[in-house]
């Protein structure tokens, strides 16, 4: 009899001990906790002939967004594409070499596709997922776990993770409601379900319940921050919250000690180090030094340009730093990408370079070439990746930019719209009086 995972998957090259490894890491993917790289090294060590392991190795670096991974993910896709595989694994099989090769959208797709055919994959689910948030598709977000969610209960391993990734869909499509509800619950089932945590920390975001916000991420903090790789981004999140209030003293607190005290060459802290300096350049405040171990952990990455998302994050670096030289060789590394294959070429060109280059300018205090740099592209800038709270930067970087341009119409337009969708923000109010006296 072949060997099957706790769900009833067959797992072909398999025995029972290396499906405990390959268990171990998913349950790490799906809490962002330990690591699961070495759990699957484990594995592979045992049995090199285990496809599956090679697959989910190939995800994890393959979802990196990071040039080096995705060599990574290259190499794993070749050895299990040369291994015997079920119907089913030979779908993942597929699935990671699109992902390798830069096709996330095509990844995403064969993904959707199995997981209408199996619906209690849960590595299909996971992986869709997370390309869904990479690549900006809001509606795949929820749709992917929605269509999925009658196989599942909760007695099934991993469902918390499936309710975590439905709240987060719920709130990325303005269900905040549902999505609240879905992703409490699932941190009451799974207290270190990271990604549920960050669920309902975005539905705080999102409705402008700062203090609300504060309590849900303060109440314990351990279960979300013990050995976890989202605990940087979760951290964030309870800064942005500080941020909004204009508590600038516990927004530096947060970012020398959790956030960014010890530098991370990690690209999603990174990003998160970046996105939390930027808004406090645009608000004025002085952060010091803060920018130069923010750069220099940039800086291996100036003549990557393989994800536009983390260019726009490494140019705020850059431009807070002090680094010209970065700053040029990023710009030309764009454009490098958008002549070459792979999804990122179209990130690249229709989002992330007239946000990198506005960017840019920002630091150069031309203003109006800010202006006309973000203002065309707000409607899509989801094409790029990341959620509404992480692009929220673009919209503040325009507003700053119309209001020192001195463009009173368009400042008293963009604060308008922003007082409008959170009405309660004492940064809204901040930003309307600001508009008000240019006219």
């Amino acid at each position: 009899m072949p060997e099957v995972d706790s769900l009833g998957h067959v797992m072909t090259g398999a025995d029972t001990g290396v499906i405990t490894h390959y268990e171990a890491a998913l349950r790490g993917l799906q809490l962002f906790v330990g690591d699961p790289v070495a759990e699957l090294d484990r594995a592979l060590a045992l049995r090199p002939d285990f496809v599956m392991a090679h697959v989910l190795k190939g995800y994890l670096y393959g979802l990196a967004t990071e040039k080096p991974a995705t060599a990574v993910a290259r190499e794993t896709w070749a050895a299990a594409a040369a291994l015997p595989a079920t119907g089913r694994e030979q779908r993942h099989v597929a699935a990671l070499g699109r992902l390798a090769e830069g096709r996330w959208h095509d990844a995403g797709a064969l993904l959707e596709d199995l997981s209408i055919d199996e619906p209690r994959d849960a590595l299909a689910l996971q992986t869709g997922h997370q390309i869904d948030f990479f690549t900006g598709s809001a509606r795949m977000l929820r749709d992917r776990i929605a269509r999925a969610l009658p196989a599942w209960h909760e007695s099934m391993a991993g469902y918390h993770a499936v309710l975590g990734m439905h709240a987060f869909g719920l709130e990325e499509t303005g269900d905040y409601a549902r999505a609240e509800r879905q992703g409490r619950r699932a941190v009451e089932l799974e207290p270190r379900d990271g990604w549920a945590q960050h669920a309902v920390a975005h539905v705080m975001e999102m409705q402008c319940r700062q203090r609300d916000g504060i309590a849900w991420m303060r109440q314990n903090t351990e279960n979300w921050t013990k050995d976890s790789f989202l605990q940087v981004h979760n951290w964030w999140h309870l800064a942005l919250y500080h941020f909004e209030l204009g508590e600038i003293e516990e927004v530096l607190a947060l970012y020398d000690g959790p956030i960014f005290g010890v530098p991370s060459a990690v690209a999603l802290n990174m990003v998160d180090a970046s996105a939390l300096l930027w808004r406090l350049h645009l608000g004025g405040v002085d952060v010091g030094n803060r920018w130069t171990a923010v750069a220099e952990s940039w800086a291996p990455h100036a003549t990557s340009a393989n994800y536009a998302f983390n260019d726009a994050h490494a140019m705020m670096a850059f431009v807070g730093g002090g680094r010209p030289e970065l700053a040029r060789q990023l710009v030309d590394a764009q454009r490098a990408a958008i002549e070459g294959g792979g999804d990122n070429a179209a990130f690249t060109r229709d989002v992330g370079a007239p946000v990198t280059q506005a960017i840019l300018a920002f630091g150069e205090s031309d203003y109006r070439q800010v202006v006309a740099l973000l203002k065309p592209i707000r409607g899509i800038a989801h094409r790029f990746g990341g959620s509404h709270a992480q692009r929220d930067v673009i919209d503040l970087t325009l507003i700053e930019a119309a209001i020192r341009a001195g463009n009173a119409p368009l400042a008293a337009a963009l604060t308008a719209e922003r007082a409008d969708a959170r009405p309660e923000s004492p940064l809204s109010q901040l930003f309307v009086g600001r508009a008000g006296a240019l006219a």
